[in-house]
């Protein structure tokens, strides 16, 4: 998993709440803030058959890497995601006993 910021703004206010350390300690890859594979032209890509929930605001076919899936979700929606390594409802963190349905065409 990685987790790059949107902008420094936000990078230093996440690590001022000790927000990179969840993550880095659940196993992401804490980034430095801006592009990563949201624009798909470095070798953060995803593989073919890969999915990943994405915050960025568009998509295309093959944008994140040729041959894998972006869901584009909420920011709710990734972090339950996040937390429970499948595409996820933070209904499903809730406690409740009957998970969420997710469609995603």
């Amino acid at each position: 998993m990685l987790v790059v910021p949107g902008s420094m703004k936000v990078k230093k206010q996440a690590e001022e709440e000790g927000l990179d350390a969840v993550f880095t300690e659940a196993g992401a890859e804490w980034r430095s803030a801006g592009c990563s594979m949201c624009l798909g032209m470095n070798p953060d890509q995803l593989a073919p058959g890969q999915r990943c929930a994405s915050t960025s605001n568009r998509n295309f076919e093959g944008r994140q890497g040729k041959g894998g899936r972006t869901h584009l979700v909420s920011p709710p929606v990734a972090a339950a995601t996040a937390v429970r390594g499948t595409l996820s409802s933070p209904e499903d963190l809730r406690g409740s006993s009957t998970p969420t349905t997710l469609q995603f065409a």
